[in-house]
């Protein structure tokens, strides 16, 4: 008979059973602190924004306060809920032609 080294059944159990627990308490905290917006929800609002603005430029210049009204009439989809000054931020920026502060890298 051949004896298998390692922790037995019943320690194995526990501490796979504490690692769930643990792994499900700190799902819960990034829940609590985020609710449905992501942590990188800023970035993804300002570059919603921004690609809003240049694509609308391609086609007419966008006058004063038109960013903001896009955004309060729901132009700005699901990537303005999670940071609607980002989103505004980044549409104006995109209507001046600046360069995006993302540079792209937010898709």
């Amino acid at each position: 008979m051949h004896r298998h080294e390692g922790p037995s059944r019943g320690k194995f159990a526990v501490g796979v059973t504490v690692a769930v627990v643990l792994v499900t308490a700190a799902a819960g905290v990034l829940i609590g602190e985020y609710d449905e917006r992501p942590p990188w929800g800023t970035d993804i609002a300002y570059e919603g924004g921004y690609l809003q603005a240049v694509r609308i430029v391609k086609w007419r210049a966008l006058r004063e306060g038109e960013c903001a009204l896009m955004e309060r009439q729901g132009m700005g989809g699901d990537r303005a809920v999670h940071d609607p000054a980002a989103w505004v931020e980044g549409c104006l920026d995109g209507a001046a032609g600046r360069p995006s502060r993302n540079q792209g890298i937010v898709r």
